[in-house]
């Protein structure tokens, strides 16, 4: 295969040490004479590393009982990345992959009453691990641009189900750049994403389906080298993820609660 020929998934398994050694030299090749395509291929390799960080405490538990058996063949072959795996599945990168496959809010309500305080931690767990994964994205950080603000309030608002709009937050040095759509527990979600003029982003997670969750306090959490600071309000649930201090990160959370908070 010529080295003019290199795919988007050739990239990926070149970052990931996926490809066979001769493959491995013609994409090396193929990015020497590429500036552009090497700084994206410097970026998916940090995002991989903001991933390992975000999950290295728990890459040692015990895969959980219920995901076990049916794993047990295949975790035999693969050792711990089985474990990682599940493990970063079941903490929130890919909730919406696992819908219907664990357990319902119903089902955690009868064997826990400590519902609330789960799904609140999974709600700062996946705002940071949606920040780690795009933040850093140089080529395409956002789905819709900050250009095209009213069709991406019109596309969030049709897919989440519910009004949204994003908060103004230039009086703090922040400019919204964008928007997309992800998956979420039990539906989609919507990510905004800002940026100040220092190139720092930082992103707002606004989840639907958190009216069950009746522990509306304002929290701080830490993931790896994302801070964020979360809370419930009615359905909604808001996460506020970024890697600068706690200080700084909690007056623009509180700035986004009260504009928040006069639109409803």
């Amino acid at each position: 295969m010529s080295p003019h020929t290199v795919t988007e998934a050739d990239l990926h398994a070149y970052v990931d040490g996926f490809l066979s050694e001769a493959r491995q030299r013609e994409v090396a090749l193929y990015l020497a004479e590429r500036p552009e395509e090497q700084a994206r291929v410097q970026a998916y390799r940090a995002q991989n590393e903001e991933l390992r960080a975000l999950f290295r405490p728990i890459l040692d538990e015990p895969v959980p009982p219920r995901l076990r058996s049916g794993l047990q063949s295949w975790s035999e072959r693969y050792g711990r990345y089985a474990a990682a795996l599940v493990i970063a599945l079941a903490g929130g990168a890919g909730g919406w992959i696992l819908h219907g496959v664990m357990p319902t809010d119903a089902t955690l309500a009868q064997n826990n009453a400590a519902v609330a305080p789960l799904r609140v931690s999974t709600l700062a767990r996946q705002a940071a691990v949606a920040h780690s994964v795009y933040s850093p994205d140089a080529r395409r950080p956002v789905e819709v641009s900050a250009e095209q603000e009213d069709q991406l309030i019109a596309w969030l608002s049709k897919r989440t189900g519910s009004p949204m709009r994003p908060p103004k937050l230039g009086k703090l040095g922040y400019e919204l750049i964008g928007g997309r759509l992800l998956p979420g527990e039990s539906g989609p979600v919507a990510q905004f994403m800002y940026q100040d003029g220092l190139g720092q982003r930082l992103t707002l997670y606004v989840s639907t389906d958190q009216a069950q969750n009746k522990d509306t306090g304002f929290r701080f959490a830490q993931e790896g080298a994302v801070n964020v600071f979360y809370w419930i309000d009615g359905k909604f649930g808001y996460a506020l993820s970024a890697g600068i201090n706690k200080g700084e990160l909690a007056n623009i959370a509180h700035a986004v609660y009260e504009q928040l908070d006069k639109v409803q």
